[in-house]
């Protein structure tokens, strides 16, 4: 499907459905479909992101993925007084990006639109680009901190890749570009090289655990979790924020999404989805499983979690120090993009 038929769809949802609800203030694309040209093939890896802003005072539960004239959507709620500050979304670096450009679906209050110019005019400004990746820094901080030993392995293992990974995210700020989820792997590998600091990249690779995984490695693991998503998403009953995300219609994006990217060359990039969908699929086992389907997939989880470098909780507690210990270096080159960078602008 072409971006613009998969957008088209999206629209269609929100005003025939959508801007019914109660509340209602608007909604706009988010997301790695920002910015790209209509005529461009969705990737099978890729769903069309939308923020419905509602007048609530607390946004309702995550909408999440599901399928709307043959386009893959996912839908999140955000209120007003979320967006309300210009200052704030400038700041946040996951809220910034989708105002850069134009990508107000519906806005009958004129807000989202006010918004937008102001946002689209700081954008670039040195200032807002520092202070965006000082927020996505704090994320891998307090995210690190916060990790509780005391928990089951799977939610041990997402308190560590989830906050790990946004050092990715740091250096696509500074590069103004799009922070992705499953794929920032291999968008910061991108920004790295044009730069000219390849070899952090491979110290990215190595706190993450994956930098030694052949190919073949990989995708026995993806073989693994493919069984397991599957009897997952047969059993699941509990609501959990990423539910939509584990289910046959999302299969393409856990599971042929990584395939595509491990068969293209980038295994080592695929890694990080792999286990954080392996986390999340045991968090639904916990819930929802027998004890016998629970221990049928756990040695899977446990293998690739192992190839990882991570045996303990003891390793846990290492491999947090070790990225914290991490983050100066990379500053460094953060700073180093940021003002190498032709298209932010100093003030």
């Amino acid at each position: 499907m072409k971006v613009g038929s998969a957008r088209a769809a999206a629209v269609e949802w929100v005003m025939q459905q959508a801007s019914q609800m109660n509340e209602f203030l608007g909604a706009y694309f988010s997301g790695s479909t920002v910015g790209l040209p209509d005529d461009e093939e969705l990737s099978v890896g890729s769903d069309v992101d939308v923020v419905i802003v509602t007048a609530h005072s607390e946004p309702p539960p995550k909408l999440g993925k599901f399928i709307y004239r043959d386009a893959l959507v996912e839908a999140t709620y955000l209120t007003w007084k979320q967006l309300a500050s210009v200052e704030e979304v400038l700041t946040s670096y996951h809220l910034a990006g989708s105002f850069r450009v134009d990508t107000i679906i519906s806005d009958p209050t004129g807000c989202l639109s006010r918004l937008q110019k102001q946002v689209s005019r700081h954008f670039a400004e040195e200032m807002w680009v520092r202070r965006r990746c000082e927020n996505a820094r704090q994320r891998v901080e307090n995210g690190l901190r916060a990790i509780d030993i005391s928990a089951p392995l799977h939610d041990q293992i997402m308190s560590l890749i989830f906050p790990g990974g946004v050092t990715t995210h740091v250096l696509l700020v500074a590069a103004l570009r799009n922070p992705t989820v499953r794929l920032r792997y291999l968008a910061a590998r991108e920004v790295l090289m044009e730069y000219g600091y390849d070899s952090l990249y491979e110290d990215l690779l190595k706190l993450l655990g994956c930098a030694h995984l052949t190919p073949e490695r990989v995708e026995q693991h993806l073989d693994e979790l493919a069984q397991t998503f599957d009897d997952t998403a047969s059993v699941a009953k509990t609501p959990f924020f990423f539910s939509t995300d584990i289910t046959a219609k999302a299969r393409p994006i856990a599971i042929d999404g990584c395939r595509e990217l491990i068969r293209a060359g980038n295994h080592r990039e695929a890694v990080f989805w792999i286990v954080a969908t392996f986390a999340r699929c045991h968090k639904i086992l916990a819930a929802d499983a027998t004890p016998e389907l629970r221990r049928a997939h756990y040695p899977a989880f446990a293998a690739i979690v192992a190839d990882l470098g991570i045996t303990s909780t003891a390793d846990i507690i290492r491999r947090a120090e070790d990225v914290m210990k991490f983050l100066p270096r990379l500053w460094e080159i953060t700073e180093k993009i940021i003002l190498a960078n032709p298209n932010i602008v100093a003030k």
